[in-house]
């Protein structure tokens, strides 16, 4: 799915400072995080199983196989905030 957006204010700010600060490679990243993060609080779709096109499917395995082979792994949003939460308080 492609999707056009404008965002301004507060969010653009937050995209910005996750993409400055390593969080994501690029805002469009940082949002692909944040829907996750989303799903991962309100359990929106239960796992992968819930999934059935065959070219999403598909491109979770080659992520997957890409994150093995570079010796990434996913990090939680609790590892997110212990190693970034300070980036959130008021300066």
């Amino acid at each position: 799915m492609r999707t056009t957006i404008e965002i301004k204010g507060l969010p653009e700010l937050i995209l910005e400072k996750a993409v400055s600060t390593g969080i994501a490679r690029s805002k469009t990243d940082a949002l692909k995080v944040g829907i996750l993060i989303m799903n991962d609080k309100y359990r929106l779709v239960d796992n992968v199983k819930e999934i059935d096109d065959p070219k999403l499917i598909a491109a979770f395995k080659r992520k997957e196989k890409d994150m093995k082979a570079n010796k990434q792994k996913y990090i939680t949003h609790e590892e997110v905030m212990k190693k970034y939460g300070h980036l959130l308080k008021k300066k």
